[in-house]
Parts: structure tokens; sequence; C-alpha cells
């Protein structure tokens, strides 16, 4: 029994130390490289060397762990959705979708001429949509036994987004001068407006009439909505992941009534919405239950262990269809978004940023559009007018598309397998 729990503490060790190098060298990198680059080599050198191809579930994140993860998260995908600044920002959403359109019509059409039909199906999900789409292809592969294909998943979500974020940053730096420039013609024109005001002169002063004194603010009688909400001592960490369960629970129930007529991740995804826009889910609930990194990173190891599989005479067979895949999905994007850019109101640049949050979504769409700013805006005051312009877009493009899109695809693929 001693040695079982000595294993597992140095298998969960050697999990979390791969987890820890990848964020060190994004973070040193400024998230150019991407954590899930570096975590995912660390997996694949280990798995070749001295590493146990079993350490993720000798780690505590086996089966059970992820039957459960996969459901929670899906529904906790759901209170990051805000239905009012998804309506607000109609245009970035319709963008960011057409991204994702342009990027299945030309891979699958462009691609089906190059590779077989059941590597671009394995393939193409990841590409949608990041984390979530490898996972659910990842384990529907495993479901249907078709393992010779397992990797493909996990190397597209690792390696579309050596692309992702560089040239995501690349445009919203061109963006970042746009701007700049036309709030720098605006700042003018309105200090000249200022500057001719100030000498006109009058000629006749008239008396100045009081306005009517201002009633005291009248308290709303609009009722509030107490959003589900105990005493504060009452809201703990396990009273907010019961109510997950709760939601999940009701979900998985409503996907068995459905049998399977819709895929269960969406109705996991549609009852975390409905559950947060009527109040009894907070926002990022996980998030603030205290368990959503914790759930993140079993997941993460989970998909990383699928590279056990890869030897280094594979590489070859993978790596050629993966990266034209990911040229054809990211030339798909910047055709749809281009097309769109103008009708729309968008330049060009910002409409092609705001497709390409399918490949990472939240957080790394946040995360770069900051970084973005620090480096463009030489003041203040600029930092907070592009983040005021560029982050609202990047935010929606990466709900959309990640957070919606990207589960519909998965589920319509498993099935096309």
């Amino acid at each position: 029994m001693e040695v079982m729990v000595m294993v597992a503490i140095l298998s969960l060790m050697v999990v979390m130390g791969f987890m820890m190098l990848g964020e060190w060298v994004s973070t040193r990198s400024r998230a150019y490289v991407p954590s899930v680059f570096i975590t995912a080599l660390l997996f694949l050198v280990g798995f070749w060397t001295i590493v146990p191809k079993n350490i993720v579930p000798a780690a505590s994140f086996g089966t059970a762990f992820i039957q459960i993860t996969q459901a929670v998260l899906l529904v906790h995908m759901g209170t990051l959705m805000d239905l009012k600044l998804l309506l607000k920002q109609w245009r970035a959403v319709v963008i960011a979708l057409s991204g994702v359109v342009g990027t299945v019509v030309l891979t699958m059409g462009i691609g089906r001429l190059l590779f077989d039909w059941h590597t671009i199906v394995a393939s193409v999900p990841p590409l949608t949509g990041g984390l979530v789409a490898a996972f659910l292809m990842t384990a529907g592969l495993k479901a249907q036994h078709i393992t010779a294909l397992v990797a493909f998943p996990v190397a597209m979500f690792v390696m579309h987004s050596m692309l992702g974020y560089p040239l995501t940053a690349w445009m919203l730096k061109r963006e970042s001068r746009r701007l700049l420039q036309v709030r720098h013609v605006d700042v003018t024109v309105a200090t000249a407006d200022s500057a001719t005001s100030a000498t006109v002169q009058t000629t006749a002063q008239l008396p100045v009439c009081p306005l009517p004194t201002v009633p005291a603010k009248v308290k709303s009688v609009q009722p509030q909505l107490r959003h589900w909400q105990l005493p504060a001592a009452y809201d703990t960490s396990a009273f907010m992941l019961f109510k997950v369960a709760a939601v999940t629970g009701l979900a998985e129930w409503t996907a068995q009534l459905a049998h399977g007529t819709v895929n269960q991740y969406i109705i996991c995804l549609v009852f975390g919405v409905i559950a947060h826009q009527l109040g009894f889910l907070e926002d990022a609930v996980l998030e603030k239950a205290g368990v959503f990194h914790w759930l993140m990173y079993g997941l993460l190891a989970y998909i990383f262990a699928n590279l056990n599989i890869v030897k280094i005479s594979m590489l070859s067979g993978i790596l050629i269809p993966i990266v034209t895949l990911i040229v054809l999905g990211v030339l798909g994007m910047w055709i749809a978004s281009s097309l769109l850019a103008r009708p729309l109101g968008f330049s060009r640049e910002m409409a092609f940023a705001s497709a390409l949050t399918a490949l990472f979504g939240f957080p790394a769409d946040y995360i770069v559009t900051h970084e973005v700013t620090e480096i463009m805006g030489s003041t203040a005051e600029e930092k907070q007018y592009l983040l005021d312009q560029m982050l609202p877009k990047m935010l929606v493009g990466g709900f959309a598309t990640v957070s919606v899109a990207s589960v519909i695809i998965a589920s319509i693929f498993l099935k096309i397998l």
C-alpha cells in the first residue's frame, strides 16, 4: 500500500512538473511559445525515455475522474457565456463563426484531395476549438476503437497554437497602429475645435436662470433579483459544486431521454448557459469554487497521455497532414473574415484576429490582447483605449467559437467518422 501511494505521489509530481515547465516557458516568452506545446513535448520525450506510459492514470487522472470532468467543465463553459455581451458584439460573433466555416470548407475540400477521410475528420475539430474539441475527438476515437488516429487530435491541439498566437499578436499590433492613428486625428480635431471656441467673445451677458433643483434620488421600486444566493457564510465551494453537479446530472438525464438525438456535450453546455442566465450558477462557477485549474490540468494530462502511442517513426506521418491542414484552416479563416470585414465595419486585421480566437479561446485571447496593448500604447489612456476597442471583440469571438461552435462541430464529426 505504501509503495502504491508513493508511486501515485511521484506520478502526480512528474505530471504537474511538466505542466509547470510549460507555463513557465510560456510566461517567459510572453505567450509566444504556448505552454501546451512545451508540456506535450515533455510528455513525448518522457514516454520515449523513462516516463511510464500509465503515469497519468497513476497520478489520479483516471477514467472515473475524466468522465466527471468532461461534463462539469462543459456546464462551466456555459457560465462563461454572457448573452448580453454576445448580442452587443454580434458582428464579432458573425465574423468569428464565419472563420470557423471557412476553416471547415477549405480543410474538408482541399484537404480531402490530399489525405484520407478519417485523418481529416479526426484532425479538423481541434483546429476550430482547441482543448474541448481535442478531448471530445480523442474520447470518441477511443470509444470507436480507432486507436491509430488518437494522436491526430492531440497533435493538432498542440501544433496550431504555434501559429495562432504570434499571428494573432501581429494582427492586433497592426490594428493598434490603425486605432492610434484614428485616435490621434480625433484628438487633434477636438483640440482645434476647443481653441476656436475659446476665441469667441460674447457681446451681451444674458441673465442666467437657475435650473430646477434635482430631487433626491428615488429608490428603485424594481424588485432585486437574488440570483439564488445564500448569505456569504453559506455560499461555500461545496454549495457551488453541489449546484454544478445538480445541473450536470439534469443535463445527463435529459441526454439519456434524447437517446443520442442531441449530443450529451451540447446538452451540458446549453444547461450551463440556462442555469447561468437564470442566476442559479455564478460566472465562472468552477473558478470561484477553486477547482477549475485542477480539473483542467487533469483534462490536459488525459489528452497528453495519448502521446504514449506515438513513436519517432510516426512523427512524419502525423506532422505533414497536421501542418498542411493548419495552413488550409488558417487560410480559410482569413478568406471568410476578410469577405465580411468591410460590410460589418471591421478592419481586415481585427476581423482576422477575431476569427483566429477559434485556435485558442479564453484565456489566451485575453492574455494576447493585454500584452499587445501594453506594447503598443505609450500612455495609460492609449492602452485603455486599445483595450476598449479590441478586447470585447476578441472575447466574444473566443466564446462563440471555442465554447459553442467547437462542441457542435466535434459532435457532428464524431458521427461521420
